[in-house]
């Protein structure tokens, strides 16, 4: 079941960002011997397919890290994440005997799309509690998790699998924590200002 595992932590990792995993899979099947991709899903690892990939993977981080466009970026890919993790969990398993290839379809459907609900819904949030001032960070945050999972999924899977829990117990607490620290900020810059207006109002009572 290692293939399975592999598949499942890369689709996981594809409901933050599609990108991240399809790239990674398609440089191991280009640079390691235990990682070899049948047709079709070795497009992937074609030299157009990696262009195509770094071109997307480099407009997706961008975009992430700007708020309001960020939630656009979610809604595009409320289609792409979900069949980024359809096709990682089929790709990794075509071929090896471990599940059928319908059962690896949906897992890797219910496990990217379920992820990437979870991360549209956080980002909202932290939209409106931070004034999306965190939401650059808990992009970085989430990229970065998604970056090492996804290597130890393609090289040390049950490792991955036991750093995927942590990165999850990290995701959760940072977006639960990060935006109470931005906003604290925001409202200690605005009390002097507010001050202030109260002072020149006590000053001429009659403006």
């Amino acid at each position: 079941m290692t293939n399975t595992l592999t598949g499942i932590l890369l689709a996981a990792c594809a409901g933050l960002n599609a990108y991240i995993p399809l790239l990674g899979l398609a440089l191991a099947d280009r640079a390691s011997s235990s990682i070899n991709l049948s047709k079709p899903f070795d497009v992937v690892s074609s030299t157009a397919g990696i262009v195509i990939l770094l071109v997307l993977l480099t407009i997706d981080l961008v975009i992430d890290k700007v708020s309001r466009l960020d939630h656009i970026n979610d809604l595009v890919n409320t289609a792409l994440r979900p069949a980024a993790g359809m096709f990682l969990v089929m790709a990794v398993t075509s071929g090896k005997g471990e599940i059928d290839e319908v059962i690896a379809m949906l897992i890797g459907l219910f496990v990217a799309g379920g992820v990437h609900a979870w991360k549209a819904v956080n980002r909202l949030r932290i939209t409106t509690r931070s004034g999306g001032t965190a939401n650059p960070l808990i992009s970085l945050l989430e990229d970065t998790c998604a970056i090492v999972v996804t290597g130890l999924a393609l090289v040390f899977p049950w490792a991955g699998a036991i750093v995927a829990g942590g990165a999850g117990f990290l995701l959760a607490w940072a977006n639960r924590s990060l935006p109470n620290s931005f906003l604290g900020g925001a409202q200690t810059r605005t009390a002097p200002q507010s001050d202030a207006i109260s002072s020149v109002a006590a000053i001429n009572p009659d403006e």
